[in-house]
């Protein structure tokens, strides 16, 4: 993990499918030093679990320096696999622990790739209870897969 740096950044990310597999969104909101700026995206054909690591992706890889940066997901999948699961599979060459290669394991590695720039903290958030980044990210998800399908 690099040294703390002295920019300090708050990720909210959120995945949304509408299908699951199916048209997808994902969403990522960055707060700086009073400000925020707003990522978002989609994909015709995806996954929950894809939209969801593929918001954090895009986040840490819109930071244009080393910076501070705590995660805020409603995904048990992101924070779990990168808080307890990645260094096992990674040990067992991207394998779960039944020796089963690890789904999206090409996201996986891009977010591991993202993360290892910044030092990064994790935090789940529960998902449609309130939370305002979490609720705006989920939101934004939702119209960039509208957007999509309607173009």
């Amino acid at each position: 993990m690099p040294d703390a740096p002295a920019k300090h950044v708050a990720l909210y990310a959120d995945g949304s499918c509408h299908g699951n597999p199916g048209p997808g969104g994902w969403a990522a909101i960055l707060e700086c030093n009073g400000q925020a700026k707003e990522l978002f995206g989609a994909e015709r054909a995806t996954t929950n679990n894809q939209m969801e690591l593929r918001a954090v992706i895009e986040g840490l890889n819109a930071l244009r320096e080393a910076c501070s940066v705590e995660v805020w997901s409603d995904s048990r999948y992101v924070i779990d696999g990168m808080t307890s699961w990645l260094a096992s599979w990674k040990r067992r060459g991207w394998q779960t622990a039944n020796r089963k290669p690890v789904k999206n394991v090409e996201l996986w590695q891009a977010l591991d790739a993202a993360a290892a720039v910044h030092r990064v903290t994790w935090h789940w958030v529960r998902g449609h209870d309130g939370h305002v980044q979490n609720e705006r990210c989920d939101q934004l998800a939702n119209d960039a897969i509208r957007q999509m399908l309607s173009a």
